[in-house]
């Protein structure tokens, strides 16, 4: 008979499982590594006019000179009327027109401000709405081009039938150095990296009908958080 001690059931070498864990983990690494490459490769290093006008354009606060260049694009006649997402509850149309003199006249006929947004996944909310109340089949998407990925992925997921052209919008720290000598800039690319692929994965997961975060900016206005004492950037 055989005593119940005796084991005699193969056994895996001692260093199979740490070799398979420091195999996943570099597989891991290169695929992160990989991923970031592409999301780089997406960004533009200069601003380039849109490929065509749209019916509107939408502008996302958070950035530097982001909402100036949409107002150049609007007075240049790339769309009939300016969506500024993410506008502080706090600040006034009077305000945005103080900072640019040269385009005060648009503030008053063809400028809409959005205080309700919260995040990007907002913005491209009440862009929706705006969009759909004045038919708008197309939308000029104005942010900063580490921001712009993320962007396009919360803005085609909200309203897929809206053609979207991007504007990149080139900062002045983004031109005077590269990235990866830039400490803050480099982890500045990074969150916005682990933020896209959030986004990605979050969007991709609604598409199957699993939503993990509703939107609180699509909630019952009753049901919505105080908005911070600044904005969030985006």
């Amino acid at each position: 008979m055989t005593s119940p001690t005796d084991d005699r059931s193969p056994k895996l070498p001692r260093g199979w499982l740490r070799a398979t864990i420091v195999s996943t983990i570099a597989l891991a690494f290169v695929g992160a590594a990989a991923g970031f490459v592409a999301f780089l490769s997406q960004l533009r290093g200069a601003e380039i006019a849109p490929s065509r006008k749209a019916d509107g354009i939408v502008v996302l606060t958070g950035g530097s000179s982001r909402v100036s260049d949409a107002m150049e694009l609007l007075a240049a006649g790339y769309g009939r009327r300016l969506l500024i997402s993410g506008v502080h509850p706090t600040s006034t149309a009077n305000d945005i027109s103080r900072t640019l003199p040269e385009n005060q006249a648009f503030m008053t006929c063809c400028v809409d401000l959005d205080r309700t947004a919260l995040s990007t996944r907002g913005n491209a909310a009440e862009a929706r709405r705006w969009a759909e109340g004045r038919r708008f089949k197309s939308l000029i998407v104005v942010t900063s081009n580490y921001h712009m990925p993320r962007a396009l992925v919360e803005f085609s997921h909200a309203m897929p039938q809206t053609a979207l052209i991007p504007f990149a919008v080139v900062g002045d720290k983004w031109r005077e150095e590269p990235w990866w000598i830039s400490a803050p800039t480099l982890r500045l690319l990074l969150l916005e990296y682990v933020k896209y692929i959030a986004a990605e994965l979050r969007v991709r997961l609604e598409d199957v009908g699993i939503d993990l975060s509703p939107e609180m900016s699509e909630q019952p206005a009753g049901q919505q958080p105080k908005r911070p004492a600044t904005a969030q950037a985006n």
